[in-house]
């Protein structure tokens, strides 16, 4: 009988001001071969509001289109009401981080990340200075 176990860590990253993105595969590849787990799902959740997680090739050309990019989803110089109300200038983090989500869910097979050959883990820091930032990875399965 298979017995579904959970089990969870963090990974905590120096990110530069936004969007600074960082490459967590590894990282994220250590915390599922601990967990024992063979087969199930990774859960990796930035924690706070100007944080995102995605999957790209992290490739120095790709990055650079994905902060271009990024940029003119919601730009930094826009007016933004957040901005208004609390005058800390990261309006456009929290709208950026937001378009993107916190969080995704990654295959688990053979207690590897299932991860196409050009995909890759990345942690994005949208705010307006650099931060020290909490990913929270939560593994499930048998």
């Amino acid at each position: 009988m298979n017995t579904t176990k959970t089990f969870f860590n963090a990974i905590t990253l120096h990110q530069n001001t936004g969007p600074g993105i960082n490459d967590i595969s590894f990282d994220v590849g250590q915390i599922i071969k601990t967990s024992q787990i063979k087969n199930g799902f990774a859960h990796i959740t930035a924690i706070g509001s100007t944080g995102s997680v995605t999957t790209i090739e992290y490739e120095p050309g790709v990055i650079e289109d994905l902060k271009n990019a990024i940029n003119r989803i919601a730009p930094p110089d826009n007016q933004y009401q957040h901005e208004l109300a609390w005058h800390d200038g990261n309006g456009h983090s929290h709208v950026q981080a937001a378009i993107i989500g916190p969080s995704i869910v990654v295959p688990v097979r053979d207690n590897t990340a299932r991860l196409g050959t050009w995909q890759q883990i990345v942690v994005i820091n949208h705010d307006n200075h650099a931060r020290k930032r909490i990913v929270e990875v939560t593994i499930s399965g048998i």
